[in-house]
């Protein structure tokens, strides 16, 4: 059965990637749809109509449920034809102030969930295939008062390069999609929306947008990209300009 599995799929970008995949890759017959809440998973099913939808409502900053997807897709041996690493998480505050957890589980989210889940789900994947991974415009340079979130951003738009060429000779592409910042509950979450004046000036992006964008992309193959004109004038900035010029323009 050809499958779609969405992470961090019960709000926000996540649901538009869900609800994308469904209008953009007509041949999927099953959505594994992954989150923490349940209840918002449970509306796939009304919203997915004629659609197998198999809800995994898990935490995957429990290393736990890793080996419980595992044995999940070793049960169904799924055709994955779209991989979309969604889960992530970001938090304002300097490093050594504040919750100690709030920092590390940006990394156990942001980066050990998605290696993990990568790992897993490549094995059932074939020509054809595409992996979306969710990095962000912080990938392109640190950013003060988002450290661990920026880093860990920085790994995924690298493990993303380096995936998409280890995968090019069973023809999977890897895109990491860099969007700027949108209106979802990640900044609230995140306690950023109301205490950053760079997030206050910064151009929104639009998720359904983002989305459009990022399997337009996917299916050319491409291994970045970043939307609206604004964001791309940033990432070449950020690559000709010194780091420590840039970090003065990214302090959140």
């Amino acid at each position: 059965m050809k499958t779609a599995i969405i992470t961090g799929a019960s709000a926000g970008l996540g649901r538009e990637f869900v609800l994308g995949a469904r209008d953009n890759f007509k041949d999927i017959e099953s959505f594994w749809v992954i989150a923490r809440r349940e209840e918002k998973l449970r509306e796939y099913i009304d919203l997915l109509p004629g659609k197998d939808v198999k809800i995994l409502a898990m935490d995957l900053c429990n290393e736990a449920n890793f080996d419980i997807i595992a044995d999940i897709l070793k049960a169904n041996e799924p055709d994955v034809r779209l991989l979309v690493n969604n889960a992530g998480c970001g938090y304002l505050g300097n490093v050594g102030e504040g919750d100690w957890k709030k920092q590390t589980r940006m990394i156990d989210l942001n980066l050990r969930a998605l290696t993990a889940i990568t790992h897993l789900v490549i094995p059932y994947m074939s020509s054809g295939s595409k992996i979306i991974n969710v990095s962000s415009i912080a990938s392109f340079c640190p950013n003060p008062r988002m450290t661990v979130y920026s880093s860990t951003k920085a790994f995924v738009s690298s493990f993303n390069r380096g995936i998409a060429d280890e995968l090019k000779s069973k023809g999977i592409s890897a895109t990491a999609v860099c969007p700027g910042p949108m209106n979802t509950e990640f900044i609230y979450k995140g306690k950023i929306k109301g205490n950053s004046k760079t997030f206050e000036i910064l151009p929104y992006c639009e998720p359904k947008k983002v989305v459009a964008g990022a399997y337009r992309a996917a299916k050319l193959g491409r291994t970045v990209y970043t939307p609206t004109a604004f964001y791309k004038f940033y990432r070449v900035l950020a690559k000709v300009l010194p780091q420590s010029v840039m970090i003065n323009f990214t302090r959140t």
